[in-house]
């Protein structure tokens, strides 16, 4: 038995004790020519993994912090929140208590939000702001970002925000070239790192826009951000331990190979998704939007969630999730995301295998 609870919850995931040993560096000022050091290193392996040519920055918060910062900077006349999920129902809500314009454009939890659906909202031309949650972690759909991120050409005036959270490096990005105007993640999913850190990369549509709100706040301005960043410096102090990890999770990924990290997500992934179908389960995402770094399991009749997550983890020490929100013991979710292997997947299905026969 393992000394601790292996987390294959849809974040935090498992961390490596690797990652915990680099985080374990010396203390430096932030404001130091060390902490510079530290930022330009990273800063340009994130420019590889956003896909762009912009500053990508560092936000001591979880990446709520920076979807709330969008809708405070971005968000002059109207913002299209599109709804699937938890996560992105509650972007609609953040909107309304930052006293936006808001409408929230609503799919049932399980279905995808498509491009034809934003664009009959859009061509009404009351909204300046969408935003699109890419990987709906509570329900396991993945819209088609690449294709919704097309209305651009359409509508120029429109500012396209997209939460990564948990799709980031599971699959690629291409901020520059979708034409994305924000673009968040966080360090607690498939960069398998602790919570505490965003990410995140403007346009200068982003900027320009944000120069007109006048009430956009502090902590997330991106204009702070920007004018810090060209420096390689944070607005503020930053979670210097965190970038540290960061440092050493890059390093990681670029020495596996981004293409072969994106193929291992996908091959792990579907390696859940056979255990799924041998044992008669159904997918809560549809066919063709779901998800690679996590599963969301339909639960079947008499099948009781709660009492198999309980005891996966009292016989293996072994954590998944039991559903989130309105759908909780509806569903169950099994992460395969961050530094996750063949090995430790087929562990986890042997574990799912020998509690299912147990209960």
């Amino acid at each position: 038995m393992r000394d601790h609870v292996k987390l294959f919850i849809p974040g935090p995931v498992e961390v490596s004790a690797d990652t915990y040993a680099a985080m374990n560096a010396p203390m430096i000022g932030h404001r130091s020519k060390d902490f510079q050091v530290l930022y330009a290193d990273v800063h340009e392996k994130l420019q590889t993994l956003f896909g762009t040519t912009q500053q990508v920055y560092l936000s001591t918060s979880s990446a709520w912090g920076v979807m709330e910062g969008a809708i405070r900077n971005l968000v002059n006349k109207k913002v299209l929140n599109c709804c699937c999920g938890a996560f992105s129902d509650k972007w609609y809500d953040v909107s309304l208590r930052c006293g936006k314009q808001a409408e929230a454009l609503k799919v049932d939890w399980g279905q995808a939000i498509t491009a034809d659906l934003v664009d009959a909202k859009l061509a009404t031309g009351e909204f300046d702001v969408v935003t699109v949650v890419h990987s709906e972690t509570s329900t396991g759909v993945l819209s088609p970002v690449e294709e919704i991120a097309k209305l651009k050409a359409k509508y120029p005036d429109v500012l396209f925000v997209v939460d990564t959270v948990s799709s980031f490096t599971t699959l690629p990005m291409h901020f520059d070239s979708w034409g994305l105007d924000i673009l968040l993640t966080g360090s607690q999913k498939a960069f398998a790192m602790p919570p505490g850190l965003a990410l995140f990369a403007a346009s200068e549509a982003a900027y320009a826009r944000a120069a007109e709100v006048k009430d956009r706040g502090y902590y997330f301005d991106l204009l702070e951000f920007q004018a810090n960043g060209k420096n390689s410096m944070t607005p503020s102090t930053p979670c210097i331990s965190l970038i540290y990890g960061l440092r050493h999770q890059l390093n990681k990924m670029l020495a596996e190979g981004l293409e072969n990290r994106y193929a291992r997500h996908a091959r792990l992934n579907g390696m859940v998704h056979d255990w799924v179908r041998k044992n008669g389960f159904e997918f809560f995402a549809p066919e063709g939007y779901r998800t690679k770094g996590l599963t969301c399991v339909k639960n079947k009749d008499g099948f009781d969630v709660a009492a198999f997550v309980s005891l996966l983890k009292k016989r293996h020490n072994l954590a998944i999730d039991g559903g989130y929100g309105k759908i909780k013991g509806q569903t169950f979710r099994i992460s395969n995301m961050g530094d996750e292997s063949d090995e430790s997947i087929a562990e986890l299905i042997a574990a799912l295998d020998d509690t299912m026969g147990a209960l």
